[in-house]
């Protein structure tokens, strides 16, 4: 009995809630790592094409984190089991059409949708209308006057909020546009047109610039974003950013543009834990969309130095070798050979190589239970916000019209929060004087010489400390290993080498002599005086 009690506090009980927003609970090892949860649930769903997820939680002071794969899950979560996470797109493909997987482009719509809802997914009432009549078509098919009542897509909950008139839009577009569309179609269809909009794959982290202005920080396929109030007041390229570095509740942003102009982007988040949790995902996504491979991948620091601050390095697949392997094979769902087990809500899939894309089949058991349900949100309004311009404009013209109003995402479904923070960060405009802040295209001041002469010798002086502090433990050793009269095993053998006794003979006695030489002569000289 005593053993079956060891064995139960060795395990816990684990729930990660899926983007369909069912549940798969499973029982951990103590000592397991993130790989081996986030393979259960892979292996659950017949995912491969799984280098696109991860897995979230929340911990007790309401923060989210990314489930670390090589380290430990209980020591990650900072909570009493049962433990409670979510699998979520932790990198949004470039280009969704290019996924080989059903299962793969169907959890990405699942996602997407999510964002849209929650008001992460901005844009036009246009677009809105036209993403919102995509889902309607694939999740009831064609419109039937017999089984579709007026009013039928008010059922059916696409944004935090939106005007009878765009409802009507919505209809419209479903009965006339899309008649004939299968459900595969219309979320390919869906998820090409929202790859287009700026804010596609945008996870924001509020923060405060250097006024104290509340801004948010993106991450994205292409590049690092800022939007605040209703602009995009930055955008840079992955291959622009050339460093993220934090210092307590402090994120700087290094990047080169056009005629080598290096420009500091500097934010502050609201405590010290949301700064490195947004340093870490800009880590990742930068390793996951710059690097050609997952080779050159290398350990960052948080910090100029390398003993000092947090160090991190990502783990996995880069997208462009991903996209590599799936560019010489196509995976073929066949989906007539699905058969239901259990609770198995995605069944059994039976998967095939073949030398040539195939057709894309459907997940009709899994997206039967997948309808858009109401989820707890905050209301923006009935406007959407708008994109207003091209890439190529926003270069051009330093910022672009996001919406008419400020961009404020709301809440995610718990236990993903993405809260609007109270950001109490008064201190920020006091720092904001003493920290240069530059800013290239957009008018900032650069940053001083004398601040920069400043970091430069505190390195310096930094870097001095520790090899003094290195020499004086080696040093410390040194006297150990020849002069103390310790009768240890390991020391014992050292001693007995025939290095160790001509170094003690050659070198270490003369020295100890001239010492002890000078000891003495600096003796006699104050005895005189």
């Amino acid at each position: 009995m005593s053993g079956s009690i060891r064995n139960l506090d060795r395990e816990y009980d684990c729930t990660v809630r899926l983007l369909d927003d069912t549940e798969y609970t499973c029982t951990i090892q103590r000592d397991a790592k993130g790989q081996y949860l986030f393979d259960l649930i892979c292996h659950h769903l017949n995912l491969l094409e799984k280098d696109y997820f991860g897995i979230r939680y929340v911990d007790p002071d309401k923060q989210r984190h990314w489930l670390e794969v090589t380290k430990c899950i209980a020591k990650q979560m900072k909570s009493q089991p049962p433990f409670t996470m979510c699998l979520r797109v932790k990198f949004y493909p470039p280009d969704p059409a290019a996924l080989k997987e059903e299962i793969t482009r169907y959890l990405v719509f699942l996602q997407i949708k999510r964002d849209l809802y929650h008001g992460r997914l901005l844009c036009k009432t246009t677009d809105a209308a036209m993403l919102a009549a995509f889902i309607l078509q694939a999740e009831i098919g064609d419109y039937d006057p017999g089984k579709h009542p007026e009013g039928y897509s008010s059922k059916f909950q696409f944004f935090p909020k939106h005007s009878e008139k765009l409802e009507r839009r919505i209809s419209d577009i479903h009965k006339t546009e899309l008649i004939g569309q299968t459900p595969e179609t219309s979320e390919l269809n869906f998820l090409q047109k929202a790859q287009m909009l700026e804010t596609y794959g945008v996870d924001p982290h509020p923060c405060k610039d250097v006024s104290g202005n509340p801004a948010f920080l993106a991450f994205t396929p292409f590049g690092f974003v800022v939007l605040q109030g209703n602009k995009r007041v930055h955008f840079l390229k992955w291959n622009e950013v050339t460093k993220l570095k934090f210092e307590g509740k402090i994120f700087h942003i290094y990047a080169n543009q056009k005629e080598d102009k290096k420009i500091i982007l500097t934010y502050f988040a609201p405590t010290p834990e949301a700064c490195k949790h947004l340093w870490k995902c800009g880590v990742e996504n930068q390793a996951f969309y710059k690097l050609e491979k997952s080779s050159q991948v290398r350990t960052v620091s948080s910090s100029n130095l390398f003993f000092k601050g947090s160090r991190f390095r990502y783990s996995g697949r880069v997208a462009k070798e991903v996209m590599e392997q799936n560019q010489c094979y196509s995976l073929h769902v066949n989906v007539g050979s699905v058969s239901s087990i259990s609770d198995d809500k995605y069944g059994m899939f039976v998967l095939f190589l073949s030398l040539s894309p195939l057709p894309w089949t459907g997940l009709e058991s899994l997206r039967d239970s997948a309808h858009s349900t109401p989820v707890r949100s905050v209301s923006h309004g009935d406007s959407f916000m708008p994109r207003s311009r091209s890439l190529a404009t926003d270069a051009s013209e330093g910022s672009a019209v996001i919406s008419d109003e400020a961009y404020s995402p709301s809440d995610s479904v718990l236990p993903t929060p993405v809260a609007e923070h109270s950001l109490e960060l008064a201190v920020a405009r006091d720092l904001s004087d003493s920290r240069a802040t530059v800013e290239g295209a957009e008018g900032a001041s650069p940053l001083s010489e004398v601040e920069q002469v400043n970091t430069f010798v505190l390195s310096v002086l930094r870097l001095l400390l520790v090899t003094i502090g290195l020499l004086f433990v080696l040093l410390f050793l040194l006297i150990v290993l020849t002069e103390s009269d310790l009768d240890v095993a390991f020391l014992r053998d050292i001693r007995q080498t025939p290095e160790f006794e001509q170094f003690h003979y050659e070198y270490f006695c003369p020295l100890r002599r001239w010492f002890a030489c000078k000891l003495r002569w600096a003796g006699s000289l104050l005895i005189n005086k």
